[in-house]
């Protein structure tokens, strides 16, 4: 069966080479590969491209404030202000949004593998990791993170017209 027991996460911002990970990690990362169902997501410029125009106008469309966003081949970064949608509704629109633009765009990373005229497998995750922050530095440090992310995987830096420059929040805080 496995171990089952609780094990808990640790969120960091550094990443690891393959070469600073345990066994354990590197045979656990294996596994997973070997159970997907399809090849792994490695978007190409002209995908992101259309993920980005897909968030773009979900954005327009829904009166979101995108502080940051970062599109890299294997995932992406968004730092997102308050909404009166829930944050999960947020990710599942903007997700739709740009798998449709991708759809209609011709550039599909899973197109091979739709069936009988029917769109392609899923491109996201099932879950998403969202932290909730509570002040102007936390946001600050975030935003921070995202924009930084390309560079750290050896990319330009990523600026988007669409993007809302963060200039504070009102009162110093978000509560809800």
């Amino acid at each position: 069966m496995g171990d089952r027991s609780v094990r808990k996460t640790t969120r960091h911002l550094e990443q690891r080479t393959l070469a600073q990970l345990s066994p354990d990690e590197l045979a656990r990362r294996e596994a997973a590969r070997r159970a997907l169902k399809f090849p792994p997501v490695c978007l190409t410029g002209l995908q992101a491209l259309s993920v980005a125009n897909g968030f773009a106008s979900r954005s327009a469309k829904s009166g979101y404030a995108i502080w940051a966003c970062a599109i890299i081949p294997e995932h992406t970064h968004l730092v997102i202000g308050r909404h009166t949608f829930k944050v999960e509704q947020m990710a599942n629109l903007l997700k739709g949004a740009a798998t449709t633009q991708l759809i209609n765009d011709g550039r599909h990373p899973l197109a091979e593998f739709a069936t009988d005229g029917k769109t392609p497998p899923g491109l996201w995750a099932d879950k998403r990791w969202k932290v909730y922050l509570d002040s102007e530095q936390q946001i600050e440090n975030a935003i921070a993170y995202v924009l930084d992310n390309p560079v750290k995987e050896g990319k330009n830096v990523q600026t988007r017209k669409w993007v809302t420059p963060f200039r504070g929040l009102e009162g110093g805080t978000y509560t809800v």
